[in-house]
């Protein structure tokens, strides 16, 4: 297959969930399919990001494209203007007019067999004219998330605003879930939520996977008693709830039984509360980015994923999974995923049950030992990136097949016709 591959930015540095996920794909598609990364370009990359970029893919074409900033002025001109527009702000601000026009052209030259797009913010550009068939990798279904974002906000007008994109979301999720020939989401119950919500045919499902040669303990780093670690890119609103969540409902409850805990929040640009917060408490701390986040996971005594928002699956468990890490998580943080409570992870829904489950982890060595094995054996056998390209390849083909003879009976319809 020679196959389009459609997305908002570079992937190097690969330091996020969707980033990794896209990253370990393309890796194992490129080994038997021409990929051709058609991406937009607001200059965040690392400078190597194109020189990178060989990693993944045979050929990049990168188009110029402006973003503004969080909390800017012009970030906040955008979500006031934002109201009188059709689309959400998080599908408009990846709007391109030059992103269109290069999918025509390239369309066009009819050297490809099929037009992935990669997450849902990139089918903006995708122009209903293209005669190539097209999939949807959905890695979440962002209308959930966006509803899980007002449900739990208390502020009137922020409530009121985040409820106005969630209707414009959703229905541009619907629509272009329906319009592209088939929708791949990363799990079971995302597939069978666009089935039900969207009334979409053709939706699949491929699991997430795991780098379980990267992601192994290295023995080097002895684990720290009573360290918690989180980790998750802080500019992505689930992980900021879920880290003030934690910190304000879940940790003073901790402290009560095991006063030495420490949190160490590792990821991108945390918001600007958090870091105040660990210059006022020495229990937290704040790393920022990091080139490589084992050190860091390896360290924990126990891994915490406390989101109360979200959509897709969280490579971040199966990554604490394959380190060996004892695992506490909301239902949430899990869904989407086939591991079974208090056998790989336990799952805690309440700030009491979660610092519950977190004390009888800290103390209990050997629980925790043993959860984080039987975890590490689920993983490695079943979640190796290899397989699930396998499975997403298939998809492809199947896609492929599906659109071509439907093009043929509707030739065949106009030469009746005629």
């Amino acid at each position: 297959m020679h196959i389009l591959w459609l997305k908002t930015e570079l992937l190097h540095p690969v330091d996020k969930g969707g980033k990794i996920r896209t990253y370990q794909m393309l890796k194992e598609l490129k080994r038997d399919h021409q990929i051709t990364y058609l991406t937009l370009d607001d200059g965040a990359a690392a400078v190597d990001a194109r020189e990178k970029a060989t990693e993944y893919c045979h050929e990049v074409i990168s188009i110029s494209h402006h973003t503004s900033p969080k909390f800017s002025a012009a970030f906040y001109s955008e979500l006031a203007s934002n109201l009188l527009s059709p689309l959400p702000y998080a599908i408009k601000k990846y709007e391109s007019a030059p992103m269109q026009e290069q999918v025509l052209s390239l369309v066009a030259s009819h050297r490809f067999d099929l037009i992935i797009c990669d997450f849902l913010a990139p089918a903006a550009n995708v122009p209903r004219e293209v005669t190539c068939p097209t999939l949807l990798f959905q890695h979440n279904v962002e209308a959930m998330i966006w509803k899980r974002h007002y449900e739990v906000q208390s502020n009137p007008l922020k409530q009121a605003y985040l409820r106005g994109q969630w209707r414009k979301i959703r229905a541009f999720e619907r629509e272009s879930c329906r319009r592209f020939d088939a929708v791949v989401t990363v799990s079971r119950e995302d597939r069978e939520m666009i089935q039900r919500e969207y009334e979409a045919e053709d939706v699949y499902d491929v699991p997430t996977g795991v780098d379980v040669e990267f992601f192994k303990p290295s023995g080097n780093v002895a684990p720290e008693a009573n360290n918690l670690v989180f980790t998750g890119s802080m500019d992505w609103l689930p992980n900021e709830d879920a880290i003030r969540y934690f910190t304000e409902q879940i940790m003073p409850l901790i402290k009560q039984k095991v006063p030495g805990v420490t949190l160490t929040v590792v990821g991108r640009n945390p918001y600007p509360g958090l870091l105040e917060l660990s210059k006022r408490d020495e229990s937290i701390v704040v790393t920022g980015r990091v080139d490589d986040v084992r050190p860091f996971m390896e360290k924990a005594a126990a891994y915490i994923v406390p989101l109360r928002i979200g959509g897709g699956t969280r490579l971040k468990i199966f990554e604490a999974m394959a380190m060996e890490k004892a695992v506490v998580s909301t239902t949430v943080g899990a869904e989407g995923l086939p591991v079974r409570n208090d056998q790989e992870l336990i799952l805690a829904d309440t700030p009491e049950a979660f610092a519950g489950s977190v004390v009888r982890l800290l103390q209990d060595q050997t629980m925790a030992r043993s959860l984080g094995q039987r975890a590490a054996v689920r993983v490695r056998e079943t979640f190796g990136w290899r397989r699930v390209a396998e499975k997403f390849a298939s998809i492809c083909e199947n896609t492929m097949k599906k659109a071509g003879a439907q093009t043929s009976v509707e030739d065949e319809h106009v030469v009746v016709s005629r």
